[in-house]
């Protein structure tokens, strides 16, 4: 078989916020930009990996999803609990710093795991996890 990861989804609630961080921090390119009923799933990628892309999508948007499974979707996000993304980096610490300087909430910073990685964690305007690694 000769399978890929095409895309992966991550919520945002707030598109501009979204944007802004994936593209002028992460330095990501903005694919594809759709609205439906006030709402946007927006479509990002890293520049020179058009096969590989992230959707920001509204949160809860899928039907059959109840009232309370709506709450309980806020407040995991608004933790930073819902969900999160790893990525990879040749260079972490010029990774790091862009972050810091375009406001990213740290979580971590680059650190040597005890499993035999270093990495650093930030949470996108969401409240996503995102963890990057360095590329050994």
């Amino acid at each position: 078989m000769d399978i890929t990861i095409h895309a992966s989804y991550l919520p945002q609630d707030d598109p501009e916020a979204a944007i802004g961080f994936y593209r002028d921090t992460l330095g990501f390119e903005i694919r594809n930009d759709v609205g439906y009923n006030g709402l946007r799933w927006i479509t990002v990628g890293p520049v020179g990996q058009p096969g590989t892309s992230i959707v920001l999508h509204p949160p809860a948007a899928d039907p059959g999803i109840t009232d309370d499974e709506r709450k309980t979707i806020a407040e995991m996000m608004a933790k930073g609990t819902y969900a999160g993304i790893n990525l990879a980096t040749e260079d972490l610490d010029s990774t790091f710093e862009r972050l810091q300087a375009g406001d990213a909430d740290v979580v971590q910073e680059p650190t040597e795991q005890p499993y035999g990685v270093r990495d650093c964690a930030v949470r996108d305007p969401a409240g996503n996890m995102i963890r990057i690694q360095q590329l050994r």
